[in-house]
């Protein structure tokens, strides 16, 4: 089931830290953080490394990552697909 705190995981895992995220998503990374925490609540997993340095993804948030990127561009592919149908009618 698509979960919309998978966009904030994407960029967080492409950015490599919370900050970095954060500026990229204009909000907050006290917003990302706990946004991050739910995810890892609601999965029942840990999907980060956090250390001094930034965060790095835990063998499941590769997973996941690798799986979310599937998941946006099937979701892409659906509304682009039902956009171009209803342009046809």
């Amino acid at each position: 089931m698509y979960n919309h705190l998978l966009d904030t995981f994407i960029i967080v895992a492409k950015c490599g830290s919370f900050q970095k995220a954060s500026e990229k998503l204009f909000i907050s990374s006290t917003s990302i953080m706990k946004q991050m925490n739910k995810l890892e609540h609601d999965l029942q997993v840990r999907l980060f490394k956090r250390t001094s340095k930034g965060i790095e993804l835990t063998m499941q948030g590769e997973y996941i990552y690798k799986e979310s990127q599937k998941i946006m561009h099937l979701s892409n592919t659906c509304l682009l697909y039902t956009s171009d149908a209803a342009d046809e009618l």
